[in-house]
């Protein structure tokens, strides 16, 4: 086991044991145990503890008071477990360390990641509007995007932003027209795929050579981007940036990427690498992840191991926003098929956490009455969307007595659910709660239903 403080084994998994290829070369489905314990406590935000009730509070504040107050879904997130992991990513990689807004964001997390000395990564106008909105400086932002428009790329030149990731020869040549009518030149970096295949979704893996993002190393076609970068008077290069996917648990991929670039990046003589973001964190039972400043050190140690003397960064987002929340919906039938399973049907669904359909992602609950209390029923929580793939978690271990009118808690909810939540079937999408100290605040209200027609101009 790796804890704070400790040697990370570069050279094997971290927090994850490799589990056997079929002969296929994919590998078997883990084996959910069949347990009837309670909730790993660790999957709950750093707050969490049981009111004198007997129910779940996060951020001090009771979830069911929250829910008779707010309604239900609601997104609850312990704001001081969020400001700690910020804190952790700025003492793991120092300045410059970019939070990465895909994950969650709204004006009050921009602020709140700014408050704690972290950069935002933003990929498009909106997210960079709403950093902007939320009084961060445009110098400590960096933009991301594989195809940015040119006005994308205007707006980012006229604010300011601190880093653009130049991602295509076709956004070099944005650049350069863009340049010819004011002659300003933003700083960049250059973002190459290593070749590094990361064991995760297919769908998050992003450092392998068959990829829409960035300049293949291997093809020569980072080289070949360099060059142009550096004779162009459109851009001023000051480093280069690779990712190679989301939720990696294995350290070693980190240390492949970065032996891959290494030999390469140090004959540049450029004064930035990022290594982008990636680690995993834990959703179910049985999984464990490195901690940001676990990672941060292996990071740093292959990067010192491989000679890189340039100021190394990265940028989390799933790591700090995940952990930090959770979801409460309230249970509007329980369908049993004797013999064949039980349907537990929540006020949600695929609308705000639409990653068990995208990726067959795994999710634990509990109820918020009885955080504590054994799990030994199966249940397959759905949502209330017109689709039978409207799933949220197929393989649920809830408690015996779990009924109609429970409020059903999700953890680790906090990155993708609300960023990637839609109006499907004309749902309101729910509100989001900081809580911290025997107080919650709404940072995001409920929509209403004038909202679904604010954009229709009929």
């Amino acid at each position: 086991m790796t804890g704070p403080g400790r040697d990370l084994d570069l050279h094997h998994p971290v927090g994850h044991r490799r589990r056997p290829r079929l002969c296929n070369g994919q590998r078997p489905r883990r084996r959910r145990p069949a347990p009837v314990s309670a909730l790993p406590w660790g999957l709950l935000p750093d707050s969490a503890d049981v009111g004198s009730d007997g129910g779940l509070r996060i951020g001090g504040c009771s979830l069911a008071d929250l829910a008779a107050r707010h309604g239900t879904p609601l997104f609850v997130y312990d704001e001081d477990h969020l400001r700690a992991r910020c804190r952790e990513a700025v003492a793991a990689f120092g300045d410059g360390v970019a939070y990465a807004t895909k994950a969650f964001l709204c004006r009050a997390m921009a602020r709140l990641a700014h408050e704690e000395g972290m950069h935002l990564d933003v990929a498009t106008m909106g997210e960079m509007h709403v950093a902007l909105a939320a009084g961060v400086p445009a110098s400590h932002l960096v933009l991301h995007g594989n195809n940015k428009s040119e006005l994308e790329l205007s707006a980012a030149r006229q604010v300011g932003v601190g880093r653009i990731v130049v991602d295509s020869a076709d956004e070099i040549d944005r650049l350069e027209l863009l340049h010819e009518v004011d002659q300003f030149a933003p700083r960049v970096l250059l973002r190459v795929t290593p070749g590094v295949e990361a064991h995760t979704h297919e769908f998050v893996r992003t450092g392998q050579d068959d990829s829409k993002f960035g300049f293949t190393l291997s093809s020569g076609a980072a080289a070949a981007a360099l060059d142009r970068c550096r004779a162009s008077p459109a851009v001023e290069l000051v480093g280069i940036h690779f990712h190679i996917g989301s939720q990696v648990f294995v350290a070693d991929f980190f240390r492949q990427a970065v032996a891959v670039v290494a030999p390469w990046f140090n004959d540049l003589n450029l004064p930035e690498l990022s290594v982008g973001g990636g680690v995993g964190v834990a959703y179910v039972e049985g999984e464990s992840a490195p901690s940001i400043a676990e990672w941060g050190a292996a990071v740093r140690r292959a990067c010192a191991d491989a000679g890189i003397t340039a100021r190394v960064t990265a940028e989390p987002g799933r790591a700090i926003a995940a952990g930090a929340a959770v979801t409460v919906y309230t249970v509007g039938t329980v369908k049993e098929l004797p013999g064949i399973r039980t349907y537990v049907s929540v006020d949600g669904g695929m609308s705000d956490n639409p990653r068990p359909v995208l990726y067959g992602s795994g999710y634990e609950t509990v109820l918020a009455r009885a955080p504590k209390a054994d799990r030994p029923r199966a249940v397959t929580v759905v949502g209330k969307h017109c689709e039978s793939g409207d799933l949220l978690v197929r393989d649920a271990r809830v408690p015996a007595d779990l009924t109609v009118g429970d409020l059903l808690v999700t953890p680790v909810t906090g990155a993708y659910g609300h960023s990637m939540g839609s109006n499907y079937n004309k749902v309101l999408r729910p509100p989001v709660l900081f809580a911290s100290g025997g107080r919650a605040r709404v940072v995001v209200r409920r929509e209403t239903p004038d909202d679904l027609l604010a954009a229709d101009v009929g």
